[in-house]
Formats: C-alpha cells, structure tokens, sequence
C-alpha cells in the first residue's frame, strides 16, 4: 500500500473525482490495542485525456492507529454516495471525510469539521491502493 503523506493531499485528491463516487465497504478492526478503519471506495480516475472517458477505479483507504471514526446516517441524507472528499492533518492524526462539510472551493477543513461531518475517520497513518477487479468482472 502507498502511504500519504500531508504534503500529498492535493495530489492525491485531484488524481480522482471522488463526488459522485460509491463508499462500497466499511471495515473496523481491533487488533489487540491497535484499531484500523478500511474504506473501499468506487470512484472514477480524473480525466487527462478529454478523448477518453474516465476510468472507474476501486480504492482501499485504510487509517492505521484510527483514535476518532464516526458513521452515522441520517434519513436525508445520501446512503453511499460521496459528496465531497476532505483530507486534513491535525495534532499528529490524519483526518478523512467522505460527506459535505460545507466548505467553498478552496477552503482548508478544520478539527471541528471532521467532527461534525456523519462520516468521518481519524488514526496515525493513512494508507492507499487501487484494487484490481477480479478477473470476470467489468467495472
């Protein structure tokens, strides 16, 4: 898995258009006194070439040493889709949003907006990948 690091974070969200993207699965997992939280995710490449169509993509995100997560789901809320991806890095924790927080373009989440957000994560390490799909299946 790839590791991000604070100064990617602009990097990596611009590689794919997360709004409009799928949160497919939610894993926690306690191992002894460490918990992770795995995010796999359905979203589409950015476009690079306004020729093609972008590429569908599943993502595995995992937050390592995960200390705050929050999944709560109101009924008016959407169920699985993402409304807007935010990344933030506070006191030593990265931070994960998948849901709007009602920021403009351009402005920088804060501590109280992951907090306040229904789908949130928080942990030591942020980790990536792109899983291949299984051979058989289309995208």
């Amino acid at each position: 898995m790839n590791r991000i690091q604070p100064h990617e974070f602009a990097k990596f969200l611009r590689a794919y258009r997360f709004i409009g993207g799928a949160i497919r699965a939610v894993k926690v997992r306690h191992k002894g006194r460490d918990t992770s939280v795995e995010f796999r995710l359905s979203v589409r490449e950015s476009i690079t070439d306004l020729s093609k169509e972008a590429r569908r993509v599943r993502l595995r995100i995992v937050l390592e040493g995960a200390s705050e997560y929050r999944f709560q789901m109101r009924p008016d809320q959407p169920k699985v889709r993402i409304t807007d991806a935010r990344l933030g890095f506070h006191n030593g924790l990265f931070y994960l949003t998948f849901d709007s927080v009602g920021l403009g373009a351009g402005e920088t989440a804060q501590l109280f907006d992951f907090r306040a957000s229904e789908v949130y994560a928080a942990g030591r390490e942020l980790l990536w990948e792109e899983v291949k799909p299984k051979a058989g299946r289309a995208e």
